[in-house]
């Protein structure tokens, strides 16, 4: 898939995942909406998860780079398809262990493991000392949100987390 971010650079540039990516030509970086390409937009605040069902919308994904602190809602006003990702655990240095906490490339790699490309989320995630760790720690979710036939099949399983 093509990875494309709209970035804001209101980060650390030295943790910055996106500009990582970026430089080994895994993603494309945007200042714009208008020059973000449309795709599936990952999304927190979507109100449909991304599942397997989502392949169909195209061969391009878009995430936001920004803070946390400003990723409000109205941040999120790129063209595309918005799903969120499901319950997940970060494994980068700053949100270890933190649900929901991802960088880009956590969400970049989340995002291609339920879509069906493992190999490909391995390859972004090798770029980072612990993109490994993000697979490990969530193992047992991505596969069975891989597994799953639609969104709805995906809430499910993430309130199986939740309620834990």
């Amino acid at each position: 898939m093509d990875l494309h971010v709209r970035y804001e650079g209101d980060d650390d540039p030295n943790k910055c995942t996106a500009r990582k990516l970026a430089r080994f030509d895994l993603a494309e970086l945007h200042r714009s909406d208008a020059a973000t390409p449309y795709g599936v937009v990952l999304n927190p605040h979507a109100e449909r998860a991304l599942s397997p069902a989502d392949r169909d919308v195209g061969e391009t994904l878009v995430a936001l780079d920004c803070s946390w602190e400003s990723a409000g809602e109205a941040m999120f006003s790129l063209p595309g398809e918005h799903r969120a990702l499901p319950y997940l655990v970060a494994a980068n240095p700053v949100n270890f262990g933190r649900p929901m906490q991802l960088t880009t490339v956590e969400a970049f790699a989340a995002a291609l493991r339920i879509l069906g490309d493992p190999e490909q989320a391995e390859a972004v995630l090798a770029k980072f000392t612990w993109g490994e760790t993000f697979l490990e720690l969530n193992e047992e979710p991505l596969r069975r949100y891989s597994e799953c036939a639609d969104s709805s099949e995906v809430v499910a399983i993430q309130r199986e987390y939740l309620d834990r």
